[in-house]
């Protein structure tokens, strides 16, 4: 997987490329971890992430739990194959997907 962050104003924009799974998840959340501190909003780009897992969920909540408090998290460009994921899991009543 392929992580490419940047700042935004205060929002921190995440595009994400190929797989969010058991192998990859941890290379997400440690970036988070080192960055979530000085963002106000979080904003993911997933035209180009190809499957996500049960791991992958895990992250993208505890991202979602830490930015309640701030300006919010969104996930953009999902495909099929994602949203279906998150339909099955109820994650499109907790995640904002644009």
């Amino acid at each position: 997987m392929t992580i490419n962050a940047k700042k935004n104003g205060t929002a921190l924009e995440i595009a994400l490329e190929g797989r969010l799974d058991t192998m990859t998840s941890p290379e997400l959340e440690k970036e988070l971890n080192e960055r979530l501190d000085n963002a106000e909003e979080l904003v993911f780009d997933f035209a180009n992430v190809e499957y996500i897992s049960s791991a992958g969920l895990r992250v993208l909540l505890s991202a979602h739990k830490k930015m309640s408090g701030k300006g919010g998290m969104k996930i953009r460009n999902i495909n099929e194959i994602v949203r279906e994921v998150f339909e099955v899991t109820g994650f499109t009543d907790i995640l904002t997907i644009e």
